[in-house]
């Protein structure tokens, strides 16, 4: 799909996250923007610490303290939702963004029946009769592939396998019919075939019902599978986003090429994998210049003084780095 042509469903501005510690203000998120229309999956991708998950949570207001927006503007469907108080937000939260974590034990209540659960947050956004929740909550199971949903109804979470935890996960985050699901790593602690069944749930879903998602991953081959646009995060900062296709077929900032030679491919083997040397900065060590200038193998002496912002390139693509040309190619 082209999102140029839609209206953004979320719109995010110049985020900006900061973390207070006795020893001064961390910058966690710095300044990054993108957009997500109906029915897009948007994927960020990067290592653990570029700020991804941060995003998430900045979007779906549960940053934890001490940690705080500290600049930019999130807009959802036109109204600005970073400044809503907590009350505001919560209702925000489920009727109108769902969200879909790592751990399915994580967000869902032991104590509880599976049914009750899915029953309590139906009627929570929703103003119906319980007994309309209960088929609504059957629908939704069933939706999300559960099978002989009404002889699962009354189960426990721990009566699950993993995979159809997640799958209650998913049901309970589209019980409001939100019109944005935030999911973070959904996969990561699921077997590969259930992961790819859970991705094109996830997939269809957002199709069938023209819902926005924000799929937060550090698996390249999620993204490839599952989104239509991909925001690669490095320290904080957004350094190339872009169609998935054309990122993945010819990405262009030094990072990006270095997490795509770092998947392995079908096919003879054509030599050793590449590396990125390194490591993530610390928050409190993030380098002057480029943050990625320490472990880009084509650093030059601007790119340890300036830090670039992201250039609109051909093809729908944005690039944050000194080596990308006009054409959008790196040099």
């Amino acid at each position: 799909m082209t999102s140029a042509r839609v209206t953004p469903l979320l719109q995010v501005d110049g985020l900006r996250v900061e973390i207070p510690t006795r020893r001064g203000v961390l910058l966690a998120l710095d300044g990054i923007s993108f957009h997500i229309a109906p029915g897009e999956v948007l994927g960020m991708v990067g290592e653990s610490g570029a700020g991804k998950s941060l995003t998430g949570m900045a979007i779906l207001g549960l940053l934890d303290p001490p940690g705080r927006i500290a600049g930019g503007q999130i807009h959802l469907g036109g109204r600005r939702i970073d400044q809503l108080a907590a009350a505001d937000m919560r209702r925000v939260r489920g009727r109108e963004i769902g969200a879909v974590f790592q751990d399915p034990l994580m967000s869902l209540n032991p104590l509880l029946r599976i049914g009750e659960q899915i029953m309590e947050t139906i009627r929570t956004h929703l103003p119906v009769s319980a007994l309309q929740a209960r088929e609504q909550a059957l629908d939704l199971m069933r939706a999300v592939g559960i099978p002989a949903p009404e002889a699962r109804f009354n189960a426990y979470p721990h009566q699950f396998s993993g995979g159809m935890r997640q799958r209650i996960v998913i049901a309970l985050a589209l019980c409001a019919q939100p019109r944005l699901v935030v999911a973070d790593e959904p996969t990561t602690a699921l077997d590969v075939s259930i992961q790819a069944q859970v991705l094109q749930l996830l997939r269809q879903l957002c199709r069938d019902k023209q819902t926005a998602m924000l799929l937060v991953t550090h698996d390249m081959g999620v993204i490839a599978e599952t989104a239509d646009r991909v925001a690669v995060m490095y320290a904080g900062r957004i350094v190339e986003l872009g169609p998935v296709e054309a990122v993945i077929s010819a990405p262009v900032h030094p990072y990006t090429r270095g997490l795509m030679g770092a998947i392995p491919q079908l096919g003879p083997v054509q030599g050793p994998l590449a590396q990125i040397h390194g490591a993530m900065p610390r928050l409190n060590a993030r380098p002057g210049g480029c943050a990625f200038h320490p472990r880009c193998p084509q650093a030059m002496a601007r790119c340890r003084e300036q830090d670039p912002d992201l250039q609109t390139q051909p093809g729908a693509r944005q690039v944050a780095c000194w080596l990308a040309d006009a054409s959008g190619s790196a040099a």
